[in-house]
């Protein structure tokens, strides 16, 4: 395959141009570099390389001007705002948010050589227009806004002339400048300029191109195929042909470069495949497959993204084998993990209240790796620290709080902890992280995470220049706003030979460029073409009388750009995402339909391409009792089995496992409102310090009613206790304790109505039991063990009680089938009642008790008492537990017991 850049050097050759003393002018600095390898191939011997240039480079040379950066455009336009005019204006801060587009639309003005006194003055009468009001006075806001528009051209005037005092300017005052001064140019440089592989011309770069070419001796060659030039209606060839009919130099001069590729039989494959990452997958089998059955093609093979979000994605899907491969396209930098580091760092204390950080903010940043590196500069455990807060319940976290974490640094915290002062002390603060970072990463030799620091710190120290030298940067929310908008536009450069291994590339750097094998990624509709975005003061109509660039010249560049690309490629993989998403709609571009509708393109094969999808059995969790975990069973039933973990076999074997016999619990968070089980603790501990008067005796109704005023006390004191350093003195963890002394109250009345009419006395208030239980069929002896909540005698009968401060049901108490017992989760209050009763009998002599439940959500129900039923619809309860119960419940607790330890049945997974 002849390239198009060959074909310009041949024919430049046999018009006997001085080929080694001309000036090139390309669009992109990566098409001069393949430039460089075609002279050099052509004259066959060593030269002084000739001047070649991208035009943004040429054009900055004919200016005298050099580029501001986006840092030093935003403050210099702030500060030409602030001199214009006497309405109220804007903090720095709100007008980041909207200071980026008005320098994009600044730009497009100059570069387009538009009269901005005329466009703004218009744009300024369509604002007064749209702004009408009813009354005959307009609000100060109103006039706030209205003077913005009327005083926009004396701020381009202003911000212009700023950047003109340091011989600097943004990219369309720099374009303007040099269009102004080409006459002086051309008066100065006598030789060949040859301009190659152009497309859509801004009229600076028009006027300069045209200019130069009235020479004669200068040349233009077009990268375009005949096909596109001669169809009128094709977005192809939109702008060559404009440029056919509008340019002098064509009156006299053929037009170059035009080739006859594109209708030539190729290899055309629209291929759809679901979600983006499926396309990376794709890319991957289809670059083996190549490297297999031909790897010399690799060579002549480039990957083109049409969303560059996909690179890290597909360096992770190609083949190990891949030995080369060249990335002509930035990295960019907010997807790099130090990046988001320091955003963060910074959303961290924004976030910080009176209180101190809340503690998901200062875990999440905690969590971030670069924290982690710097705490453990320090000797800090990152995990330890976030352990600490959930152990000690800290909601908040001040540097009160972090002093008294057992591994505390001072010099940590004030590194990375500190109260906010202004952005220049934060400014000062990041810089010292980064000198700490840099010393860290260069021991680990991680050189992408110091190239990633080295922009970071760049663009810190540009902040921190202009902080010095403008004062509009007061808050961390606008240093906020500021890092991100920067960090949004910066990229990381991938350094590499251009010319050797697979090339991957964004579409823009394809230009001039052509490969024999060429697969194109995310050939979707809003991304190639990108559609109607406009990120814009200036209204559709105004542009288009102006003469500047709508979206419908933007979409026939990238038409041209995709066309251009096919017209010399052999083998063509066009690859879309075929699942509809919020941002993409999940259409195949309209540039997929225009190839398969062509009527001169019989060659396309279109399919989709889906993963393979295995079937994912899951299977039912099964675990075996090894020799060594019956030792672990033996040494837990030695120990004792309570209440509460039988009735966590019978709801699940499996949790039975992980949690009482390998001591797995759910993951320690902080409780930032206060959990059923906490505040259940908080309910037992007070009820118990309230009766432990009573003990042995007979409850006195006069004491108990004195009872009552100590609750909120005693309360607030076990909060203390269980809720560690957890506030509870507002929100919903207030609401909670005020629940709590209202459930206290609640159950205390309850109690002192009843002592109206029956005596009540406490035997036993958390009471420990610990039984031996002999197993019929296991030789060896188990432990029962549990601590009764309550134990009183009502009128004569002894109670076994129980506090639940969930809702508990009369029908989860009543017993028909004593199977159900230990097969079924539902009566799991009864089984705990039975195991209770049944070691309370076991060590007393009394024939007959009761057992009942106090469910504090459901007071009105009073005690709930465990009883047996001989159907479902018996009426008649019988509450008595006796010998002859216990016995029946004995059968199964050994039952169940002996399933338990038996080596042959294993945990098996119930679905819960």
């Amino acid at each position: 395959m002849v390239s198009f850049l060959e074909d310009v050097i041949k024919e430049l050759y046999n018009d006997q141009v001085d080929i080694g003393k001309s000036i090139y002018v390309l669009p992109s600095k990566r098409a001069g570099t393949f430039l460089k390898k075609v002279l050099s191939k052509k004259v066959g011997k060593t030269m002084i390389s000739p001047d070649i240039y991208s035009i943004e480079e040429f054009v900055e040379k004919i200016s005298g001007l050099s580029y501001a950066t986006q840092t030093q455009q935003l403050f210099e336009l702030y500060k030409s705002y602030l001199q214009v005019g006497t309405y109220e204006k804007e903090s720095f801060e709100s007008f980041l948010s909207w200071g980026q587009t008005l320098i994009q639309d600044i730009n497009e003005i100059d570069r387009y050589l538009v009269d901005a006194s005329s466009l703004l003055s218009g744009l300024a009468a369509i604002q007064e227009v749209n702004h009408w009001s009813h009354g005959d006075k307009k609000t100060s806001l109103m006039k706030n806004y209205l003077h913005f528009w009327n005083q926009l051209y004396h701020i381009y005037i202003a911000f212009n002339s700023n950047l003109l005092k340091n011989n600097l300017g943004h990219q369309g005052l720099v374009y303007r400048k040099a269009s102004e001064k080409i006459q002086e140019y051309i008066d100065l440089e006598k030789r060949v300029h040859v301009f190659i592989g152009f497309n859509a011309l801004n009229t600076s770069e028009s006027t300069i191109i045209q200019a130069i070419l009235n020479d004669s001796i200068s040349k233009i060659y077009w990268d375009l195929d005949e096909y596109f030039l001669k169809d009128q209606l094709h977005d192809a060839g939109l702008f060559i042909r404009k440029h056919k009919t509008s340019w002098k130099h064509f009156e006299a001069n053929p037009i170059k470069g035009i080739s006859q590729h594109y209708n030539q039989n190729k290899d055309l494959r629209v291929i759809g495949t679901p979600k983006n990452i499926a396309q990376t997958k794709f890319v991957g089998d289809l670059i083996e497959n190549i490297q297999k059955e031909n790897p010399g093609q690799l060579k002549d093979t480039a990957i083109i993204l049409g969303d560059e979000s996909l690179l890290n994605p597909l360096l992770n899907s190609l083949p190990n084998t891949i030995t080369s491969v060249n990335i002509t396209m930035g990295q960019k930098l907010e997807l790099s993990g130090i990046a988001t580091f320091f955003l963060g760092f910074i959303e961290l204390h924004i976030a910080k209240s009176n209180r101190g950080w809340f503690y998901k903010d200062f875990t999440a940043f905690v969590h971030n790796p670069f924290t982690a590196m710097l705490l453990k500069q320090y000797n800090i455990n990152a995990g330890e620290l976030i352990s600490h807060i959930f152990l000690k319940n800290w909601v908040y976290i001040s540097n009160k709080e972090l002093s008294r974490f057992p591994e505390a640094n001072q010099e940590a915290i004030s590194r990375l902890f500190f109260n906010y002062e202004t952005p220049t002390q934060f400014v000062e603060k990041c810089s010292t992280l980064i000198q700490i970072l840099k010393i860290i990463l260069e021991k680990e030799n991680n050189y992408l995470a110091l190239e990633q620091l080295y922009k970071i710190h760049t663009l810190f120290n540009q902040i921190k220049e202009l902080t010095h030298e403008f004062e509009y940067l007061n808050s961390l929310k606008g240093l906020k706003v500021l890092f991100r908008q920067l960090i949004a536009s910066e990229t990381m450069d991938f350094q590499g030979d251009p010319l050797e291994g697979l090339q991957i590339m964004g579409m823009l750097e394809s230009r001039n460029l052509d490969f024999e094998t060429v697969i194109l990624t995310s050939v979707n509709e809003g991304i190639l073409p990108s559609g109607k975005s406009n990120n814009s003061f200036i209204p559709f109509d105004l542009k288009i009388e102006f003469g500047l660039p709508t979206y419908k010249e933007k979409d026939a560049v990238y038409t041209y750009h995709f066309y251009r690309l096919m017209q010399r490629a052999k083998n063509i993989y066009l690859i879309y995402n075929t699942e509809p998403d919020v941002l993409e709609g999940g259409e195949k571009s309209r540039l997929i339909t225009q190839i398969l509708t062509d009527e001169n393109r019989t060659d396309v094969i279109e399919k989709i391409a889906t993963p393979k999808i295995q079937d994912i059995t899951i299977s039912q969790k099964i675990v075996d009792k090894s020799p060594s975990l019956m030792e672990l069973l033996y040494s837990y039933a030695h120990n004792g089995f309570s209440p509460s973990s039988l009735s966590n076999y019978i709801r699940n074997p499996i949790d039975f496992y992980k949690q009482n016999l390998l001591g797995i619990q759910d993951t320690e968070e902080v409780e930032e409102n206060i959990a059923a089980n906490t505040m259940g603790t908080i309910i037992h501990d007070t009820l118990e310090e309230l009766y432990t008067p009573f003990m042995d005796k007979e409850i006195d109704r006069n004491q108990l009613i004195k009872a009552k005023e100590s609750v909120e006390s005693l309360v607030h004191k076990n909060f203390q206790k269980t809720y560690l350093d957890g506030a509870y003195d507002s929100g919903k963890n207030l609401i909670v304790f005020n629940v709590v002394i209202r459930y206290i109250h609640d159950f205390l009345d309850k109690e002192i109505m009843e002592l109206l009419h029956h005596n009540v006395k406490i035997i036993g208030l958390e009471k420990k039991l610990n039984v031996q239980v002999s197993l019929p069929n296991v030789n060896r002896n188990v432990v029962l063990k549990g601590k009764l909540d309550r134990i009183d005698v009502f009128d004569g009968i002894i109670r076994i009680i129980d506090y639940k401060t969930g809702k508990v049901e009369k029908r989860h108490l009543e017993i028909v089938d004593w199977e159900n017992l230990i097969a079924s989760q539902d009566y799991s209050k009864a089984f705990q009642l039975l195991c209770y009763s049944y070691m309370f009998l076991s060590d007393n002599t009394i024939e007959n008790i009761n057992a009942g439940i106090f469910s504090i959500k459901n007071l009105k129900e009073g005690l709930i008492l465990f009883s047996k039923k001989s159907s479902p619809r018996d009426t008649k309860k019988n509450p008595i537990i006796n010998k002859e119960v216990v016995l029946e419940f004995e059968k199964l607790l050994h039952k169940l017991i002996e399933e338990i330890l038996n080596p042959k049945i294993p945990f098996i997974e119930k679905e819960v």
